[in-house]
C-alpha cells in the first residue's frame, strides 16, 4: 500500500449511459486495470454512509471503511462527459466537502475494499438475524451466493457491476419472502447545497459545445461565466 498509493495522484472519470461514473485514465496505470473500474460519486458516497449507519449498532468498524476508499475532489471537467479528479488526503465519514470514492481493490480478494465487503456483509447478516424471525439464522455466504446469482447473467454479457450496486445490494439485502421494517432513508431536502462548493475549472481547449454535458433527470449544472459546479443526483435503488 505505501508503494503504490503515493503514484495515485489523480484519475480521470466518465458518466456512463447508465449515469454512474467509470475511471477513464488513472496515474498509475501499471497496478490498476481500468476494465470495469468504477467510482462513487458524491451522491452514491453519502448514500452509502447513510446505509452503513444502520450498522453502527452491530459493531461498524469506520477505519475499515475509510481504509476502503481512496478519496478525490473534482480539478476540471473536461470534453465528452468527462471530469478530471486529484487525490486528497480526507477522512471519507468527516469531510465537509463532497468527494469521489474509488475502492481501493488493486488486490481484488485480500485488500481493502474486499475487507469492506465482507466486514458489511456480516454485520447486515447480524441486522437481519436480530430483526428478523427466521426459522434459522441466515450466514454471509447466503448473500454473496444470492447476489452472486443475480450477477450471473451479466458477467456472462461482459457487463461490469458498479461498487454503487455492489455496495447498496449488500447493505439492503433481504432475503426473498421476508420484509423489514425500518426507516426509510431519504436523500437531502437540500441536495444542490452539497454541490455549491464543487467548482469546476473549463479547460481552455473545450469549446462552447464541449463544456454542456447532456442533462438528464440524474444531473444538473450551475454556472455562471467564471465558472461552473457539477452536481450528479444519483437515483437511490428502490
Amino acid at each position: 500500500m505505501s508503494m503504490i498509493a503515493p503514484k495515485l495522484n489523480w484519475c480521470i472519470v466518465r458518466l456512463g449511459n447508465d449515469c454512474n461514473w467509470w475511471v477513464k485514465e488513472i496515474s498509475d496505470p501499471i497496478h490498476w486495470d481500468l476494465e470495469g473500474l468504477s467510482i462513487l460519486d458524491p451522491k452514491q458516497v453519502i448514500y452509502i454512509l447513510d446505509l452503513m449507519d444502520t450498522l453502527k449498532d452491530y459493531g461498524l468498524d469506520t477505519d475499515i471503511l475509510d481504509r476502503a476508499f481512496f478519496k478525490f475532489r473534482i480539478d476540471k471537467r473536461l470534453r465528452e462527459n468527462l471530469v478530471r479528479l486529484t487525490r486528497v488526503e480526507e477522512n471519507l465519514i468527516d469531510s465537509d466537502e463532497p468527494l469521489f470514492a474509488l475502492p481501493n481493490s488493486i488486490d481484488e480478494e485480500k485488500g481493502p475494499y474486499a475487507d469492506l465487503i465482507d466486514h458489511v456483509t456480516r454485520l447486515r447478516v447480524r441486522l437481519l438475524n436480530d430483526s428478523i424471525d427466521f426459522k434459522q439464522n441466515i450466514q454471509p455466504d447466503e448473500i454473496v451466493d444470492d447476489l452472486n446469482e443475480q450477477y450471473q447473467q451479466e458477467f456472462f454479457e461482459g457487463s461490469a457491476i458498479h461498487c454503487y450496486r455492489e455496495l447498496s445490494d449488500i447493505l439492503e439485502y433481504i432475503p426473498a419472502g421476508f420484509e423489514l421494517d425500518r426507516e426509510e432513508i431519504h436523500e437531502n431536502n437540500d441536495k444542490d447545497d452539497i454541490y455549491k462548493e464543487l467548482e469546476v475549472n473549463v479547460g481552455e481547449e473545450a469549446n462552447d459545445k464541449e463544456e454542456i454535458l447532456e442533462q438528464d433527470e440524474t444531473m444538473h449544472w450551475e454556472g455562471d461565466d467564471e465558472n461552473n459546479a457539477i452536481v450528479s443526483n444519483t437515483k437511490r435503488k428502490t
